[in-house]
């Protein structure tokens, strides 16, 4: 394990639809990311507070993960990083960087893993803290089940994205979502791989774990 003191972690759930806006600060240097600018751009801006911002980091391009972007994009004049694509509903974001499976984000002294788990939307993008498990998994998985899905192609996209994506973290991995608390994957995981072996037909929607 790294020695280095952690991360902070903040978030605040923003919007009428809850979403959790998080921010990452770096405790050597006070440089932090802001994840997922949804709205409310002042309690954005407290968030950050004795902070000095790098980068916004898109989890997807739902908006309600985006509705305060270019607002905060204004205040905070760093650049935008997020998936190329494709974005939701023809949404077009204008990215200073693309991130895609596998990338880096350097911030202080820490790092930020990306992994792409589609499904919920095409550019859905996780931030995962190196040697630390703490996971900003946007709207890809749940407490209670997996994000929604429009379509059944989309259901199977989310469901190959648990099986060799999510499910491949440890135990200890803290799932830190778009909406509802956060969790330990080890407490779901028996969960989750029951609902993996069950036939599903030609679902899509609102999932949960039980079905």
């Amino acid at each position: 394990m790294n020695e280095q003191t952690p991360l902070e972690l903040r978030t605040r759930p923003v919007g009428s639809w809850g979403m959790n806006a998080y921010v990452l600060v770096c405790p050597a240097t006070r440089q932090s990311v802001l994840i997922d600018p949804g709205a409310e751009p002042e309690t954005l801006q407290s968030l950050l507070e004795h902070t000095h911002p790098l980068a916004i980091l898109i989890t997807h391009t739902h908006f309600d993960h985006i509705d305060a972007l270019a607002e905060m994009r204004h205040r905070l004049g760093v650049p935008v990083m997020a998936h190329p694509g494709p974005h939701v509903d023809g949404v077009t974001l204008h990215a200073d960087r693309w991130l895609t499976d596998g990338d880096r984000v350097s911030m202080g002294t820490h790092t930020l893993r990306v992994f792409h788990t589609p499904g919920h939307t095409p550019d859905m993008l996780c931030f995962a803290i190196e040697h630390d498990p703490r996971v900003i998994v946007g709207d890809t998985i749940f407490d209670g089940g997996p994000g929604k899905t429009r379509s059944a192609e989309d259901f199977a996209t989310t469901l190959a994205t648990l099986r060799t994506v999510v499910l491949a973290w440890p135990d200890a991995t803290v799932c830190y979502p778009g909406h509802g608390p956060a969790f330990r994957l080890g407490d779901r995981r028996a969960a989750i791989e029951a609902f993996l072996r069950r036939d599903h037909g030609q679902f899509s929607g609102d999932a949960t774990w039980e079905m």
